[in-house]
Protein backbone atom coordinates (compact mmCIF):
# COMPACT_ATOMS: atom_id res chain seq x y z
CA UNK A 1 0.00 0.00 0.00
CA UNK A 2 1.32 3.26 -0.93
CA UNK A 3 -0.07 7.29 0.14
CA UNK A 4 -0.32 6.21 3.83
CA UNK A 5 -3.52 4.45 3.26
CA UNK A 6 -4.26 1.46 5.46
CA UNK A 7 -4.81 -2.51 5.02
CA UNK A 8 -8.56 -3.27 3.29
CA UNK A 9 -8.11 -6.77 5.09
CA UNK A 10 -11.58 -7.80 5.90
CA UNK A 11 -13.51 -5.53 4.11
CA UNK A 12 -15.89 -6.26 1.30
CA UNK A 13 -16.53 -4.30 -1.62
CA UNK A 14 -19.10 -4.21 -4.38
CA UNK A 15 -17.99 -3.05 -7.63
CA UNK A 16 -20.77 -2.60 -11.14
CA UNK A 17 -19.30 -2.54 -14.24
CA UNK A 18 -16.61 -4.95 -13.49
CA UNK A 19 -15.78 -7.09 -16.09
CA UNK A 20 -13.12 -4.53 -17.74
CA UNK A 21 -11.62 -1.08 -18.11
CA UNK A 22 -11.67 0.93 -15.39
CA UNK A 23 -13.92 -1.45 -13.08
CA UNK A 24 -11.68 -4.03 -13.47
CA UNK A 25 -9.05 -1.77 -12.43
CA UNK A 26 -10.72 -0.57 -9.61
CA UNK A 27 -11.59 -4.37 -9.02
CA UNK A 28 -7.78 -5.14 -8.29
CA UNK A 29 -6.88 -2.49 -6.29
CA UNK A 30 -8.50 -3.23 -3.63
CA UNK A 31 -7.97 -6.92 -4.02
CA UNK A 32 -4.42 -6.29 -3.52
CA UNK A 33 -5.09 -3.74 -0.59
CA UNK A 34 -6.84 -7.18 1.32
CA UNK A 35 -10.56 -6.34 -0.04
CA UNK A 36 -12.87 -9.23 -0.43
CA UNK A 37 -14.82 -8.38 -4.24
CA UNK A 38 -18.42 -8.58 -5.59
CA UNK A 39 -17.54 -7.98 -9.21
CA UNK A 40 -21.54 -7.31 -11.03
CA UNK A 41 -21.85 -6.53 -14.68
CA UNK A 42 -23.77 -8.20 -17.40
CA UNK A 43 -20.55 -9.51 -19.41
CA UNK A 44 -20.40 -12.77 -17.92
CA UNK A 45 -19.85 -14.98 -21.53
CA UNK A 46 -17.31 -13.57 -23.88
CA UNK A 47 -18.39 -11.23 -26.09
CA UNK A 48 -17.47 -11.13 -29.57
CA UNK A 49 -16.66 -7.25 -29.79
CA UNK A 50 -15.87 -6.51 -26.20
CA UNK A 51 -12.39 -7.68 -23.74
CA UNK A 52 -12.99 -9.44 -20.63
CA UNK A 53 -15.62 -11.23 -18.63
CA UNK A 54 -16.56 -11.13 -14.76
CA UNK A 55 -14.82 -14.55 -14.87
CA UNK A 56 -11.48 -13.17 -16.10
CA UNK A 57 -11.95 -10.72 -13.42
CA UNK A 58 -12.75 -12.95 -10.77
CA UNK A 59 -9.82 -15.14 -11.49
CA UNK A 60 -7.08 -12.20 -11.18
CA UNK A 61 -8.57 -11.28 -7.50
CA UNK A 62 -8.18 -14.95 -6.76
CA UNK A 63 -4.95 -14.84 -8.22
CA UNK A 64 -3.99 -12.16 -5.66
CA UNK A 65 -5.10 -14.24 -2.69
CA UNK A 66 -8.60 -12.52 -2.28
CA UNK A 67 -12.67 -13.87 -2.39
CA UNK A 68 -14.59 -12.91 -5.65
CA UNK A 69 -18.48 -13.36 -5.99
CA UNK A 70 -19.43 -12.96 -9.45
CA UNK A 71 -22.80 -11.77 -9.37
CA UNK A 72 -24.82 -11.27 -13.00
CA UNK A 73 -26.07 -7.55 -12.91
CA UNK A 74 -27.80 -6.02 -15.31
CA UNK A 75 -28.34 -2.02 -13.09
CA UNK A 76 -31.16 -0.91 -14.87
CA UNK A 77 -33.00 -3.11 -13.14
CA UNK A 78 -34.32 -2.80 -9.38
CA UNK A 79 -34.69 -6.68 -8.84
CA UNK A 80 -31.57 -7.59 -10.20
CA UNK A 81 -29.71 -4.81 -7.75
CA UNK A 82 -31.88 -6.06 -4.86
CA UNK A 83 -30.09 -9.62 -5.74
CA UNK A 84 -26.59 -8.36 -6.08
CA UNK A 85 -27.55 -7.50 -2.40
CA UNK A 86 -28.98 -10.51 -1.51
CA UNK A 87 -26.31 -12.60 -2.93
CA UNK A 88 -23.44 -9.93 -0.93
CA UNK A 89 -25.14 -10.58 1.93
CA UNK A 90 -25.24 -14.33 1.89
CA UNK A 91 -21.77 -14.75 0.93
CA UNK A 92 -19.89 -11.98 2.95
CA UNK A 93 -22.23 -11.19 5.50
CA UNK A 94 -21.62 -6.94 5.41
CA UNK A 95 -20.71 -4.68 2.59
CA UNK A 96 -18.34 -2.25 3.12
CA UNK A 97 -17.68 -0.48 0.05
CA UNK A 98 -19.75 0.58 -3.26
CA UNK A 99 -18.16 1.68 -6.22
CA UNK A 100 -20.71 3.10 -8.34
CA UNK A 101 -18.59 2.05 -11.81
CA UNK A 102 -21.02 0.97 -14.56
CA UNK A 103 -22.06 3.91 -16.83
CA UNK A 104 -23.69 4.76 -20.03
CA UNK A 105 -22.23 7.08 -22.54
CA UNK A 106 -24.11 9.52 -25.10
CA UNK A 107 -22.72 12.98 -26.18
CA UNK A 108 -25.30 14.14 -28.86
CA UNK A 109 -27.72 17.74 -28.23
CA UNK A 110 -31.42 17.30 -27.56
CA UNK A 111 -32.85 16.66 -30.64
CA UNK A 112 -30.34 14.05 -31.45
CA UNK A 113 -31.06 12.20 -28.31
CA UNK A 114 -33.79 9.30 -29.05
CA UNK A 115 -36.11 8.51 -26.03
CA UNK A 116 -34.34 5.01 -25.49
CA UNK A 117 -31.08 7.03 -25.27
CA UNK A 118 -31.96 9.19 -22.66
CA UNK A 119 -33.58 6.10 -20.69
CA UNK A 120 -30.43 4.24 -20.81
CA UNK A 121 -28.30 7.00 -19.24
CA UNK A 122 -30.13 8.09 -16.83
CA UNK A 123 -31.04 4.23 -15.72
CA UNK A 124 -27.58 2.92 -15.96
CA UNK A 125 -25.62 6.36 -14.75
CA UNK A 126 -28.17 8.45 -12.12
CA UNK A 127 -31.12 5.66 -11.41
CA UNK A 128 -28.34 2.94 -10.82
CA UNK A 129 -26.42 4.50 -8.45
CA UNK A 130 -29.10 5.87 -6.66
CA UNK A 131 -30.65 2.28 -5.79
CA UNK A 132 -27.25 0.57 -5.66
CA UNK A 133 -26.66 3.17 -2.75
CA UNK A 134 -30.03 2.38 -1.30
CA UNK A 135 -29.41 -1.38 -1.06
CA UNK A 136 -26.49 -2.07 0.34
CA UNK A 137 -26.31 1.07 3.05
CA UNK A 138 -28.18 -0.76 5.49
CA UNK A 139 -24.98 -2.81 6.53
CA UNK A 140 -22.90 -0.14 6.22
CA UNK A 141 -24.91 1.92 8.66
CA UNK A 142 -24.76 -0.83 10.84
CA UNK A 143 -21.75 -1.84 10.90
CA UNK A 144 -21.20 2.48 11.16
CA UNK A 145 -18.45 2.06 8.74
CA UNK A 146 -18.65 2.40 4.76
CA UNK A 147 -17.23 3.95 1.76
CA UNK A 148 -19.68 4.68 -1.43
CA UNK A 149 -17.82 6.21 -4.79
CA UNK A 150 -19.51 7.99 -7.53
CA UNK A 151 -17.65 7.58 -10.88
CA UNK A 152 -19.60 11.48 -11.88
CA UNK A 153 -17.97 14.97 -12.35
CA UNK A 154 -18.09 18.27 -10.49
CA UNK A 155 -21.16 20.25 -11.54
CA UNK A 156 -20.19 22.28 -14.29
CA UNK A 157 -23.29 23.73 -15.80
CA UNK A 158 -20.98 24.94 -18.53
CA UNK A 159 -20.89 21.24 -19.92
CA UNK A 160 -24.57 21.06 -19.79
CA UNK A 161 -24.97 22.74 -23.56
CA UNK A 162 -24.45 19.53 -26.63
CA UNK A 163 -24.38 16.68 -23.94
CA UNK A 164 -27.53 17.17 -22.15
CA UNK A 165 -28.70 13.65 -21.34
CA UNK A 166 -25.04 12.57 -20.52
CA UNK A 167 -24.33 15.52 -17.86
CA UNK A 168 -27.90 14.91 -16.88
CA UNK A 169 -27.31 11.55 -15.18
CA UNK A 170 -23.80 12.06 -14.38
CA UNK A 171 -24.51 15.40 -12.19
CA UNK A 172 -27.54 13.49 -10.62
CA UNK A 173 -24.79 10.40 -9.40
CA UNK A 174 -22.51 13.84 -7.62
CA UNK A 175 -25.89 15.25 -6.76
CA UNK A 176 -26.48 11.97 -5.16
CA UNK A 177 -22.87 11.97 -3.13
CA UNK A 178 -23.63 15.17 -1.67
CA UNK A 179 -26.90 14.87 -0.25
CA UNK A 180 -26.24 11.18 0.66
CA UNK A 181 -23.11 12.31 2.14
CA UNK A 182 -25.01 14.30 5.19
CA UNK A 183 -27.84 11.79 5.65
CA UNK A 184 -25.19 9.31 6.37
CA UNK A 185 -22.16 11.33 7.89
CA UNK A 186 -23.42 10.37 11.64
CA UNK A 187 -23.34 6.88 10.72
CA UNK A 188 -19.81 6.95 9.75
CA UNK A 189 -20.40 6.54 5.90
CA UNK A 190 -18.51 8.94 3.44
CA UNK A 191 -20.12 9.31 -0.05
CA UNK A 192 -17.61 10.79 -2.62
CA UNK A 193 -17.57 11.40 -6.33
CA UNK A 194 -14.52 11.01 -8.66
CA UNK A 195 -13.73 11.80 -11.94
CA UNK A 196 -10.70 11.62 -14.05
CA UNK A 197 -8.55 14.91 -15.13
CA UNK A 198 -7.83 13.11 -18.59
CA UNK A 199 -9.21 10.99 -20.69
CA UNK A 200 -8.82 7.48 -19.93
CA UNK A 201 -8.63 4.19 -21.86
CA UNK A 202 -11.99 2.22 -22.00
CA UNK A 203 -13.99 0.81 -24.05
CA UNK A 204 -16.33 4.47 -24.16
CA UNK A 205 -13.31 5.86 -25.77
CA UNK A 206 -12.40 3.76 -28.00
CA UNK A 207 -15.67 3.05 -29.41
CA UNK A 208 -16.60 7.06 -29.36
CA UNK A 209 -12.97 7.43 -30.73
CA UNK A 210 -12.56 9.82 -28.14
CA UNK A 211 -8.66 11.05 -29.07
CA UNK A 212 -5.59 8.26 -29.73
CA UNK A 213 -3.88 6.12 -27.23
CA UNK A 214 -0.92 8.71 -27.36
CA UNK A 215 -3.98 11.15 -25.49
CA UNK A 216 -5.26 8.24 -23.11
CA UNK A 217 -4.43 7.46 -19.25
CA UNK A 218 -4.19 4.51 -18.31
CA UNK A 219 -7.36 3.22 -15.94
CA UNK A 220 -5.27 2.42 -12.75
CA UNK A 221 -5.07 6.16 -12.48
CA UNK A 222 -8.73 6.22 -11.05
CA UNK A 223 -7.88 2.93 -9.50
CA UNK A 224 -5.23 4.44 -7.34
CA UNK A 225 -7.37 7.22 -6.43
CA UNK A 226 -10.39 5.23 -5.67
CA UNK A 227 -7.84 3.49 -3.45
CA UNK A 228 -6.56 6.17 -1.58
CA UNK A 229 -10.15 7.48 -0.55
CA UNK A 230 -11.57 4.10 0.77
CA UNK A 231 -8.40 3.10 2.85
CA UNK A 232 -8.81 6.32 4.98
CA UNK A 233 -11.44 6.45 7.57
CA UNK A 234 -14.42 7.68 6.81
CA UNK A 235 -14.70 10.51 8.91
CA UNK A 236 -11.32 11.84 6.54
CA UNK A 237 -13.72 13.06 4.27
CA UNK A 238 -17.12 12.97 2.94
CA UNK A 239 -19.47 14.86 0.44
CA UNK A 240 -16.67 15.79 -2.11
CA UNK A 241 -16.44 16.05 -5.83
CA UNK A 242 -12.84 14.59 -6.63
CA UNK A 243 -10.73 14.94 -9.55
CA UNK A 244 -8.32 11.68 -9.76
CA UNK A 245 -4.82 13.89 -10.25
CA UNK A 246 -5.78 16.67 -7.70
CA UNK A 247 -6.13 14.06 -5.06
CA UNK A 248 -3.24 12.07 -6.12
CA UNK A 249 -1.20 15.75 -5.84
CA UNK A 250 -2.38 16.61 -3.11
CA UNK A 251 -1.17 13.14 -1.39
CA UNK A 252 2.62 14.03 -2.80
CA UNK A 253 2.12 11.96 -6.16
CA UNK A 254 4.42 14.14 -8.74
CA UNK A 255 5.07 11.26 -11.60
CA UNK A 256 2.08 10.27 -13.73
CA UNK A 257 3.77 9.72 -16.47
CA UNK A 258 3.09 5.94 -15.34
CA UNK A 259 -0.18 6.22 -16.25
CA UNK A 260 -0.21 7.10 -19.94
CA UNK A 261 -1.07 4.96 -22.37
CA UNK A 262 1.72 5.66 -24.82
CA UNK A 263 5.27 6.63 -22.57
CA UNK A 264 5.69 10.50 -25.02
CA UNK A 265 1.85 10.99 -25.14
CA UNK A 266 0.42 14.08 -24.15
CA UNK A 267 -3.11 12.70 -21.98
CA UNK A 268 -6.56 14.74 -22.60
CA UNK A 269 -7.79 16.85 -20.41
CA UNK A 270 -11.39 16.41 -19.97
CA UNK A 271 -11.96 20.09 -20.51
CA UNK A 272 -11.59 19.42 -24.00
CA UNK A 273 -15.37 18.87 -24.20
CA UNK A 274 -17.12 21.54 -25.83
CA UNK A 275 -19.51 24.13 -25.00
CA UNK A 276 -22.20 24.89 -27.49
Amino acid sequence: MSMGSQSLTGRVAVVTGASRGIGRAIALALARAGADLVLASKTVEPHPKLPGTLGDVAREVEALGRRALVVPTDVRFEDQIANLARRTLDTFGHVDILINNAGALWWRPVLETPVKRFDLVMGVNARAAFLCAQALLPSMIERRWGHIVNLSPPIDMRKLSGHVAYFMSKYGMTMLTLGLAEEVRAHNVAVHSLWPATVIESQATINYQVGTPAQWRKAEILADATLLIVSRPPSARTAQALIDEDLLRAEGVTDFDRYKCVPDGTPLRIDFLPTV
